[in-house]
């Protein structure tokens, strides 16, 4: 069965983690993503980890992740001979992607200007740690970024943790802004198919993390306030949180008096649903110490299992799982959430996370391992009648 974005061609210049999981993808969903790397390749194919048999150090799990299903060449940009290919191929092909610092492809002589004119037709896609000048300027538009910075000044490292600000275990700072600039591209294509104009876009991993904060806008903008470190608890909804249990963590969530008055009944305490204390959101809210004890100390006295039983279905409700009980977990493997790959000379067991987007005329998800360095170069090369020499 074919991908939904079954042909469309993507040049892809993208490094590390925010641009290689934006083409990942469109990949995933079949659009053709050319991996162009420089000589000494993606940096994620040094920083591992690397299955114990992979003693040749080929198959890194950080650079598997995010670049399944493309096809990689080599191609270096500084040589008069690559930029002309590389020119070549722009005519050829829908997006090209990239995540250089601001003003890297225009001394390469290859800004969006130049292959614009090459191709009218080009969407070109741009993730930087400030955005770039074409679409608004900014007074940071030439620092360096990563996800811990775009994090931190979009303002998600303020509003998490206990009290000293704390930073997302996923790169949230790259992932985000990956994801927008998909949706990103194919809005530009969809805007080429029907005009043949392309044009530039960019998100700025800033932006993209402001946007994902987007609750402490308007509390500022509407109260005035200005939000801080919320623990694990929420703002305008109770109770709402994790709590301990016997053998780990549960996360509850009841902003709605129904939910509440489940929760109650699940606890055997029906008499809280009807107290004035806790009988709507915002009482609860009010007493919301009162409240998150309540619930705690019926919490601990059960493990995971047991709260499962008692809250599964009737209210809403999840175990904190680690990775280990997410492989176990029969949901995800009734989701196809874990792909397998075959990696040529290792064993079986190199496993990485699928595409949470399911179709059902046009299925997508993992087909293919990432390539080696310049697995594909000669012949993608000789698709595009270049010498492949």
């Amino acid at each position: 069965m074919r991908g939904a974005l079954e042909g469309i061609r993507v040049l892809d210049l993208t490094q590390v983690l925010a641009g290689p999981f934006c083409t990942m993808l469109l990949a995933d969903h079949g659009a053709d993503v050319i991996k162009i790397e420089a000589p000494q390749g993606d940096l994620t194919r040094s920083i591992g980890p690397f299955l114990a048999d992979d003693t040749a150090r080929r198959y890194s799990g950080y650079y598997q992740s995010v670049n399944r299903n493309k096809r990689g060449i080599v191609l270096d940009l500084k040589t008069g001979r690559d930029r002309a290919r590389f020119l070549a191929m722009v005519e050829g092909v829908d997006v090209v992607a990239e995540n250089f610092r601001v003003g890297v492809m225009d001394r390469l002589g290859l800004g969006y200007e130049t292959l614009c004119a090459r191709n009218p037709r080009l969407v070109y896609a741009a993730i930087r740690g400030f955005g770039d000048p074409r679409t608004g300027a900014s007074p940071y538009a030439e620092w360096p970024a990563f996800d811990i910075v775009a994090q931190a000044m979009g303002g998600f490292l303020g509003i998490t943790g206990p009290g000293v600000p704390m930073k997302a275990g996923p790169g949230i700072g790259d992932l985000v802004p990956g994801m927008l600039c998909a949706f990103g591209i194919l809005a530009a294509v969809r805007h080429a198919e029907r005009t043949g104009e392309g044009q530039f876009l960019d998100v700025a991993m800033y932006d993209a993390m402001l946007a994902l904060c987007e609750r402490i806008v308007f509390q500022h903008a509407f109260t005035g306030v200005v939000p801080t470190p919320e623990g694990n608890d929420h703002p305008m909804a109770c109770p709402y949180s994790v709590v301990e249990a016997a053998d780990g963590w549960i996360a509850i969530a009841c902003p709605q008096d129904p939910e509440w008055r489940a929760l109650c009944a699940a606890m055997e305490r029906p008499e809280l649903a009807a107290d004035p204390r806790y009988a709507s959101n915002a009482s609860r809210l009010a007493h919301a110490g009162e409240v998150m004890a309540i619930v705690r100390d019926w919490t601990v006295r059960h493990t995971k299992a047991e709260l499962a039983v008692r809250l599964g279905g009737r209210v809403p409700y999840g175990p904190a799982n680690d990775v280990a009980e997410i492989f176990a977990d029969p949901h995800v493997a009734a989701r196809g959430m874990l792909a397998s790959l075959e990696l040529p000379g290792c064993a079986p067991g190199a496993v990485v996370a699928n595409t949470p987007i399911h179709f059902t005329a046009t299925p997508g998800g993992v087909r293919t391992r990432a390539p080696t360095l310049g697995e594909h170069t000669a012949e993608v090369l000789r698709e595009f009648g270049l010498d492949a020499d």
